[in-house]
This record gives structure tokens, C-alpha cells and sequence, in this order.
């Protein structure tokens, strides 16, 4: 909340008084950051990967499930093909007990069915074919299931640690993201300092050389100079010109990219706090660089560490599909029609409960080769961050060596600069004097322009080698 006010507030003050108001560069790093699509994509990562965590969290809980439908049978059952005849007993006082109602033939004895060989039944119980037959033909049915995991092989335990360290791979992405924009920021608010500094000096270099146009068009008319000398200044004033216009123009379009990635449109007027001057700052110091200091604050390398913890958790959950796994259950179910007591055309249902084990016995090895491949995975992943220590040591190193070379070569050049003033004013005096000529001058004054160039170089490269050696050491945007 408090860097979106910032943002906020940075890109009011740039948009309504960028042209009277200089915008400093930690304004421009915060309307970036506040803007910027990759850094929004990475926090709506960032979130996702929250909500996926809060969702594994919910596994440990037991799940409430209710499920319904409706069925339409095209025929009704009938458990009777035809009406049942079933054969009576009568109870026997001197035996004591039941026997079947047989018919007799006049000899006492009982008379066979000729189709069957069975006794003929003196007497049966009907049950009509209608009584037996249900209408299931319009069937509504539901449950309600409530499941409890009680273990599940760390599959679960497994899962969320697998949120968790996602969450953290996507907390990282974003810082990676973050160093990243404030990088482009750096450069492209360098960019435009450094440009506004050569078309100031740009336009020093075109009044020097019209200076020049001035007096010897004036030395011409008295007779002390040639055509060929006016000629040869016109044509360096000419030169002069266009390397303004081109600078002038190369200075437009570097406001409009740095408007661009501080989210501002791209015709916004930004004047710089440091146009006035790009003078080196006193903290200007090489960073510390203690190598596992480094390790640990390079966002990078950050994500693949997280990388090895998300497949260590990987591992256990392919270990899980090889242990036993049990859960309890309860359930109330219902339908119409039901049969709780008989045959009824209403709702009617029950609870039921009980457990489920799963034991895994024999697959053939499969699952035993899923849990191999997430070892070999992990080990690749140690590899490589024991590979992306090594060049991100190489890169520090890099960016220590061209911090120190940045250091002397702004020495050198302020030494030439020095030089080159000292040059062009004993060129200027000497001409003045008769003693040099048009193109002594003319050379005196392109190696000040060059000397100055190159001195502004200097002081934007100490800057922008500074800023990427925070980057390489992890510690760039720290403060935001």
C-alpha cells in the first residue's frame, strides 16, 4: 500500500509539473515499479500461488459432498412373471408339528403331478403378480458424504509443502522482476541525462565553431584569411548542426522510453534533477560482495533453492503413491421411491459410515520409477545452482573490474578534459595572434568536444556500473 501511494503521488507530481518540478530518479523507480505489466503479472502470480497454498491447507479437512439425480426407467419391475401359488401348512397335535396340505387318493396316499413328479397341494396361498410389481419408473435419488483422510501416504503433508515453496518461487520471480525494472529505469534515466549533457554540449560546440565562422568571415573581408578557410568552417559548422539536431532528436525519444517504462504517456516532459549535472556521487563505493551474502540475497538463485525444496516435496508425494492410504466416511442417502419399510412412493433414506484402506502391492515397478525420476530431478536441480553460483560469482567479478575501470577512465578523461580546455584556449590565442591557421583550431576544438564526451561517458558509466553491480550483488532496490 504504502509503494502504490508513492506511486501514486510520483506519477501525479510527473504528469502535472514534470516540466517545471525535476523528477528525480527514485520517483521514476517507483512509478515504474507501480506500473510496470511484468511486476503486476508477477504479484497476481504471487497471489495464485497464496490461494493454491490456502487450498492444500484445506485437504487436512474433512470434504462435505452432496450428490442428486434423477432417473427415468422405461419399464416398471416385476418380481413375479405370473401369480404365485404357494403351498399351506397345518399344524399336527401328535406330531407336533407343521406339514403340508397334500392330496390324497382313496389309497391315503398323496397324488403326484404327472409333470413334475411333485405332491399335489390340497390347498394354496396366492400372491397376485400385482402385488409384486414396483413402479421405478420416475426414480429420484441424493446423499449427502462427509470424507475424513486420516493418512494418505503424506500426499498431503507433501502437497502443501509444495504450496508453500511455490508461493515462495513466485515471491521471488517478483523480486527478480522488480530488480529488473528498476535496471531499465537506471539506464534509460542515465540515457536522458547523458544526452541532455551533449546537446548542452553539442550547442557550446556549435557557438565555438560559429565564433570561429564569425571571425574568420571577418579576417576574409581584411584580407588575412582565405576562401578556403570559411569554407573549410562553414563545412565544420555545418557538421556542428547536424550533431545537435541528432542529438537534440536521440534526447526526445530517450524521454519517451523513459516515460514509457515509468508508465506515463510517451509525450510527457520530464525535466531530470540530475540534467543540471552528472557529477559523482560521495557514496559512489564498491558494495559488499561476500560471496554467500550474495548467494542469498540473488533473487535467481532464490528460485531455483525453492526449485530443489518444490521437487524434494515432489519426491515425497511419488514416495506416497507407495504406502498405504485410509480414510473414514459417512453418508446420508435418500430416494423416491425407497424401501425402508416395504415398497413406498416418498422420500425416504439412512446414515451410513465406515473406512476405506488402500494398501498398493504390486505395479510392476511404476510407481518405484516415478519416485527415481523426482530423485534424478532434484539432483539436476542441486547441479544447477551449484552451476549458477559459479557464473553469478564470475559476473560479480566481472562488475567489480568494470566498476574499478569506470573510476579510471573518469580520472583519464577528467585529466584530458583538462587538457583539451587548456589546448583549444592556446589554440584560440594562437589564432588570434596569426600563428596558427583555421584547421589548428578546428581540431582544437573537436578534440574539447570529444574530450568532453568522453567525460561525460565516463560519469554516466561509473553510474550505470554501480547500479549493475547492486544488481549482480542482489542488493539493488533494496529500500523500495
Amino acid at each position: 500500500m504504502k509503494r502504490i501511494l508513492i506511486w501514486i503521488l510520483a506519477s501525479a507530481s510527473a504528469i502535472g509539473a514534470s516540466a517545471q518540478t525535476p523528477v528525480s530518479l527514485d520517483s521514476c523507480r517507483n512509478m515504474a515499479l507501480g506500473n510496470n505489466k511484468a511486476i503486476r503479472i508477477a504479484e497476481e502470480n504471487v497471489k495464485s500461488a497464496g490461494y493454491l497454498k490456502d487450498a492444500a491447507k484445506a485437504a487436512y479437512l474433512p470434504g462435505i459432498d452432496f450428490t442428486g439425480g434423477y432417473v427415468y426407467n422405461q419399464r416398471q419391475i416385476a418380481l413375479l412373471g405370473e401369480d404365485a401359488k404357494l403351498p399351506t401348512m397345518s399344524f399336527d397335535p401328535k406330531t407336533m408339528g407343521f406339514n403340508y396340505n397334500i392330496l390324497t387318493g382313496p389309497d391315503g396316499k398323496p397324488v403326484l403331478n404327472p409333470s413334475t413328479g411333485q405332491p399335489i397341494p390340497s390347498e394354496v396361498a396366492v400372491i397376485p403378480k400385482e402385488a409384486m410389481t414396483y413402479d421405478t419408473r420416475n426414480v429420484f435419488f441424493g446423499s449427502f458424504t462427509l470424507t475424513q483422510p486420516i493418512f494418505l501416504g503424506g500426499s498431503i503433508r507433501a502437497l502443501n509443502q509444495i504450496a508453500k515453496h511455490g508461493e515462495s518461487m513466485a515471491r521471488s520471480i517478483q523480486e527478480q522482476a522488480r530488480q529488473d525494472v528498476i535496471m531499465s529505469v537506471d539506464e534509460a534515466y542515465w540515457q536522458v541525462v547523458s544526452l541532455a549533457e551533449k546537446k548542452d554540449l553539442a550547442q557550446s560546440f556549435v557557438n565555438l565553431v560559429d565564433s570561429l565562422r564569425s571571425n574568420v568571415g571577418a579576417m576574409l573581408e581584411e584580407g588575412v584569411a582565405t576562401r578556403s578557410d570559411v569554407l573549410n568552417v562553414e563545412v565544420k559548422y555545418n557538421e556542428a548542426c547536424i550533431m545537435l539536431t541528432k542529438v537534440d532528436n536521440g534526447l526526445s525519444l530517450a524521454r519517451m522510453a523513459l516515460a514509457q517504462i515509468c508508465g506515463l504517456p510517451v509525450d510527457t516532459q520530464m525535466t531530470l534533477s540530475d540534467e543540471a549535472g552528472c557529477g559523482l556521487s560521495p557514496d559512489m563505493t564498491i558494495p559488499d560482495t561476500n560471496m554467500q551474502d550474495v548467494y542469498a540475497r540473488r533473487a535467481d538463485l532464490s528460485v531455483i533453492r525453492k526449485g530443489i525444496d518444490l521437487l524434494k516435496s515432489k519426491e515425497n508425494l511419488s514416495l506416497s503413491s507407495m504406502l498405504p492410504k485410509l480414510a473414514a466416511f459417512g453418508a446420508w442417502s435418500f430416494s423416491n421411491p425407497n424401501v425402508n419399510n416395504g415398497f413406498e412412493k416418498k422420500f425416504g433414506g439412512g446414515f451410513s459410515v465406515g473406512a476405506m484402506l488402500t494398501v498398493p502391492i504390486w505395479h510392476w515397478g511404476g510407481n518405484y520409477n516415478k519416485y527415481r525420476a523426482s530423485k534424478s530431478q532434484t539432483a539436476a536441480q542441486r547441479l544447477l545452482l551449484e552451476d549458477m553460483e559459479e557464473k553469478v560469482s564470475l559476473q560479480v567479478s566481472q562488475a567489480r573490474y568494470s566498476f574499478n575501470e569506470a573510476f579510471k577512465t573518469h580520472t583519464m578523461t577528467q585529466n584530458n578534459m583538462k587538457s583539451a580546455e587548456e589546448n583549444l584556449h592556446n589554440a584560440e590565442y594562437a589564432f588570434k595572434e596569426g600563428v596558427l591557421t583555421t584547421d589548428d583550431v578546428l581540431a582544437a576544438q573537436t578534440a574539447w568536444l570529444k574530450a568532453k564526451s568522453e567525460l561525460i561517458d565516463s560519469q554516466i558509466g561509473i553510474r550505470l556500473c554501480h547500479t549493475y553491480l547492486d544488481k549482480v550483488t542482489g542488493q539493488l532496490g533494496a529500500d523500495y
